[in-house]
């Protein structure tokens, strides 16, 4: 399993995740869901890309706090080869929502890519029972990661 980490960008006064913590955790989290064997790119962006992501590929204006893109279907999955996806995680939402929930923003930061992650191998939570499932698996997994 490989799991490649970019970001965020060095800006005074915004924290940084842990990348060595984070990388357990993804490395982790993949083995649980049963994709030890994939690649993972996880990318931690300023506001304004992931806004710019978030309008180009899902038609909805302004920052939101994670993305995720699996090579799992579209044009090109057959020849992805281990690649599982990418997951992009808005940094300042993520420290806005850490200060909110009152946690780190290294467990704010693995929440976002459990979530992303899930989205990744075709968890969604648009219907009630789909967003059930998926909160369940997202508590379960969250369990593990935390010890």
């Amino acid at each position: 399993m490989t799991t490649s980490i970019s970001g965020p960008p060095r800006t005074r006064g915004l924290p940084r995740p842990d990348r060595r913590l984070l990388r357990r955790r993804a490395d982790r989290l993949l083995h649980e869901i049963g994709r030890g064997d994939s690649e993972l790119s996880l990318s931690i962006v300023r506001e304004l890309e992931i806004a710019d992501l978030n309008e180009r590929f899902r038609h909805k204006e302004g920052p939101t706090d994670v993305l995720a893109f699996s090579l799992l279907e579209g044009e090109g999955a057959d020849f992805r080869g281990a690649l599982l996806g990418d997951v992009v995680i808005g940094i300042e939402t993520a420290v806005r929502q850490a200060r909110r929930g009152r946690r780190t923003l290294d467990d704010e930061v693995a929440r976002l890519l459990i979530h992303g992650t899930l989205h990744l191998v075709g968890y969604d939570h648009v219907e009630d029972d789909e967003a059930r499932v998926m909160r369940a698996e997202e508590r379960r997994l969250w369990r593990i990661l935390e010890t």
